[in-house]
Parts: C-alpha cells; sequence; structure tokens
C-alpha cells in the first residue's frame, strides 16, 4: 500500500526526464521511501532511500527533503503516472537464467526470411523483463535478479489466474511478451518454441502486457523486415520453431538469433576526459581494449569510471576504434563478461 507518492518532471531542451517518489508500507508501523528516475517514456531505474524500514515521521522526512531536493533542481509535479512497485526481494537471486541471443549479419538474416523453419519478431529497444506469478507477482533482469517493476504491468500480469514464468522486453511502461517458460508450474523450456507461443497467447495478456508479433511464413518475414527497417525501429529477431529455450549464450550461432539495423555495443568506461567525454573499452582474452572516446550529451550526466554503458555508432576499425560512436545510456542490466570484443561490427575492408 502506497501512504504518499509524487511524479515530478524535468523538460528543459532537449532533456525530458521523470522521477517518481513515494512512501510506502512496510507493516502497519513501518514505511519506506523508494523512487524510480530516469527519461521519459523509458524503463526507469529504481531504488530505495530507505535500506530498512522506518517509522512514518522518519518516513516523511526523507520523502519531504526528496521532493525538496529535486523541486530545487527544476523538477515539476505533474499527473501521477503510474507508481513504481519494490518489495523487500528486489535485487536479490531468483535462480531464473534468461537465453541470451548472438549477432548475425544482414546476409544470415536474409537467408532467414526464406527458411520455414525460422520464425521472426521485432526486437523492441528497452530492457529485458521477466515476469513470474505464483502466490505472488516477481519482476526478474536478463541477470535473474528481482528488479521494480510499473504496476501498469504488474496490474496486466496479475490478471491472469494462471501461474507462469514469461519472458519479455520492457520498453517504458510496457512489456513486449516473446517467450514462455513455465505454466501452472510446470516448466515448458524443453517443448518447440511454437507451442511455448501457443501457450503464451492463451494466457490471454492484455492492458500493458503485449504478445510480440511472430511473422511465420516468408512473405510475412518479408513484411515484417522491411517495415522496421524503413521505420528505424532496433533490429529484427529470429527463431527456430521447432528449438527449446536454453539458458545463456551459445559461443556462436543458435536457436535464436537476432540482426540490428544500426551497431550498437555495451561498454566500459575505463576513465572521464575533459569537455564531457569518456574514454570506454571492450573485453579481449580477458582484458581491456581501448575502442576511443564517447562523448556525452549536455542533458545527461556523465557515468562513472567501471560503469558499463550503451552506444551506437556506424562500424568499428579492426584494432581500433568505434567511428563516430553516440552515447545512449547506462547499462545496470548486464556485467563486464557482456561487453566483449565480438559484438563489435567491423568496417567491411575493401580492395
Amino acid at each position: 500500500m502506497t501512504s504518499e507518492n509524487i511524479t515530478l518532471y524535468f523538460k528543459q531542451g532537449s532533456s525530458d526526464k521523470i522521477y517518481k517518489a513515494s512512501i510506502e508500507e512496510a507493516d502497519s508501523k513501518h514505511f519506506v521511501v523508494n523512487f524510480a528516475y530516469g527519461r521519459r517514456g523509458a524503463t526507469l531505474k529504481t531504488g530505495t532511500k530507505t535500506q530498512t524500514s522506518v517509522d512514518y515521521a522518519k518516513a516523511k522526512k526523507i520523502y519531504d527533503k526528496l521532493v525538496k531536493d529535486k523541486t530545487s533542481k527544476g523538477y515539476m509535479p505533474g499527473e501521477e503516472g503510474s507508481q513504481y512497485v519494490h518489495t523487500d526481494t528486489d535485487m536479490r537471486e531468483t535462480g531464473v537464467q534468461c537465453q541470451l541471443l548472438n549477432f548475425v549479419e544482414e546476409s544470415v538474416a536474409l537467408q532467414l526470411i526464406n527458411d520455414k523453419n525460422w520464425w521472426a519478431q521485432e526486437k523492441h529497444d528497452g530492457k529485458r523483463m521477466l515476469i513470474h506469478k505464483t502466490d505472488s507477482i516477481t519482476a526478474i533482469n536478463r541477470k535473474g535478479l528481482s528488479i521494480g517493476a510499473p504496476d501498469t504491468i504488474l496490474n496486466s500480469a496479475g490478471q491472469v489466474d494462471q501461474a507462469y514464468l514469461v519472458d519479455g522486453e520492457a520498453v517504458g511502461e510496457q512489456l513486449f511478451a516473446f517467450d514462455l517458460l513455465e505454466i501452472d508450474n510446470t516448466d515448458i523450456r524443453t517443448a518447440p518454441y511454437s507451442k511455448r507461443l501457443l501457450h503464451l497467447k492463451k494466457l490471454g495478456f492484455n492492458g500493458s502486457i503485449i504478445v510480440t508479433e511472430t511473422a511465420k511464413t516468408k512473405k510475412e518475414k518479408q513484411q515484417l523486415y522491411d517495415r522496421l527497417k524503413v521505420s528505424g525501429m532496433e533490429g529484427i529477431v529470429f527463431k527456430k520453431s521447432s528449438a527449446p529455450y536454453t539458458a545463456g549464450r551459445p559461443n556462436s550461432g543458435g536457436n535464436q538469433i537476432k540482426f540490428k539495423f544500426y551497431a550498437t555495443a555495451s561498454v566500459i568506461v575505463t576513465s572521464i576526459n575533459q569537455k564531457r567525454s569518456v574514454a570506454v573499452a571492450v573485453i579481449a582474452d580477458k582484458k581491456q581494449v581501448n575502442v576511443g572516446n564517447v562523448t556525452i550529451p549536455p542533458n545527461k550526466e556523465v557515468p562513472v569510471v567501471d560503469s558499463i554503458i550503451e552506444v551506437r555508432y556506424l562500424y568499428a576499425y579492426k584494432g581500433g576504434n568505434l567511428y563516430q560512436p553516440t552515447y545512449l545510456g547506462v547499462r545496470d542490466d548486464i556485467s563486464f563478461e557482456d561487453c566483449l570484443i565480438s559484438q563489435l561490427k567491423y568496417k567491411k575492408e575493401t580492395e
């Protein structure tokens, strides 16, 4: 139960941010102060100002100071919007491991359009989120940690009577569900994707949980590919219809693969330079390899050393830097071992 909450907005130039704060009941006499923040329309980062629950008077003092600090920086109250729901299990191991996909070149993607054994879906530009519904509802990130989530998603998740574990991508306050791992407390990971998808559709999600569109025929896949490319979407995912759900990432290939219409990479911040830029690196042979500098826009905070950030770029030079990198944001849902040099797309050599 939320005892008090506020949604604050900050809009100036190209900056459009949102900050949510709330006092929430831990039990009848104790409370916590939680927050969520980020770019408007994106999936928000969450946290708490109270590591342990406190009495209401102390919670109110912490909450009022937090709101005062934000409004003094130019944030203004607005419509409440959806709240982020936190639990005392946030950022704890759940034991759930998700399937991770390798990238392929466009030539492979075009071949799979013609292969009847492979289906296609849009690659949404958000953050990985699994929803586990048993007696309670838990949101889980790609690391297998429980996390806070928008109540719009959790409310939609609770409208389904059955127990389930669904995999998807959170974009803002919506979840695009694309796979089903468990139903009625039964593990169906070994079932072919075609059957898992059928069960997923039968769950009857609506509202803020949307089952991702799947193209199955050559014509449908080509139309989806063309539409996503023309619309400037992030990419497309291909899934072998007969394949099981396999946790982790294969060394190469796999039964689920992805192609991006533009290149992005997760890189490690190694130092902060003058004039709002940071040096970044990737991992090769267990060592950090520098791949250049990335400018941080004036409307965004400069990330700290050892943080992981996402960048968009045109291509990488063999043994060199990223060409025309653009800062997209901090990634708090992946680890150093995900920042491999193998993710980079290189400039094609000409004779």
